[in-house]
């Protein structure tokens, strides 16, 4: 058997003494009168919320940054060993922007993808906090997990879709086109820039914070063409 891979998700954890320092930077953050919203480049619908943008070179960030730069670099070289696809060249992996999400009962994304000043880009998500009432939902794919009877399974999670879906597709032995992740206090995941994804609005009280990141994935030879010309 050949499994032809679609995409790939990294998915890891987040120490929680990141999580807290992420926390407290951006609780400070919130508060300030000079704080620079990220919604003129962002889809989100957060109007109840906030969408800030995140200073990457704040020593507060330093280890969160190096630790998705590591992990970015990780991603690229899976990449090029499990689809047998070896990169031209050396690459050199940076933040190209960084930001936070504060949503709120009712905010949401609709489906939209990222986009980087390279054409290898790579973006994550994490949260550093979740709204108890997502936490205690069913996990998708779990035998409590259904989406009939307005159960609710959905809201607040993060949907993940990469080709067109019917209902019909397990017994066609066709593979699913998407997924749904639920947010996790400390969760954190990376993929690849093009694959289009979405959230879900919830009910109730509670903040459901995000921190997200586009990161460009440079060749170094043509860095160094620029350079020289």
């Amino acid at each position: 058997m050949h499994t032809v891979p679609s995409v790939f998700l990294l998915e890891t954890w987040m120490p929680e003494d990141m999580v807290q320092g992420l926390n407290a930077y951006l609780d400070e953050l919130m508060e300030k009168d000079d704080r620079v919203s990220h919604a003129g480049t962002l889809v989100g619908q957060i109007g109840h919320g906030q969408q800030l943008t995140m200073d990457h070179k704040d020593s507060r960030l330093a280890a969160f940054c190096e630790m998705t730069g590591v992990l970015a670099a990780d991603y690229v070289k899976h990449f090029s060993q499990i689809t047998d696809n070896p990169l031209s060249g050396e690459r050199q992996i940076e933040i190209d922007e960084l930001w936070s999400v504060h949503s709120y009962e009712r905010d949401y994304n609709p489906i939209h993808d990222h986009g980087t000043k390279t054409l290898m880009g790579v973006s994550c998500t994490a949260w550093t906090k979740v709204p108890q009432q997502i936490l205690d939902q069913p996990t998708a794919g779990s035998p409590e997990y259904s989406l009939y009877n307005a159960s609710g399974n959905a809201d607040g999670c993060l949907a993940f879709n990469y080709g067109i879906n019917s209902v019909i597709d397990v017994e066609r032995l066709r593979p699913p086109q998407s997924f749904v992740i639920k947010p996790e206090v400390g969760k954190f995941l990376m993929f690849p820039s093009w694959l289009q994804h979405s959230v879900y609005p919830f009910e109730g009280d509670g903040e459901r914070r995000t921190v997200a990141a586009n990161l460009n994935v440079w060749n170094v030879q043509d860095i160094d063409k620029k350079v020289v010309n």
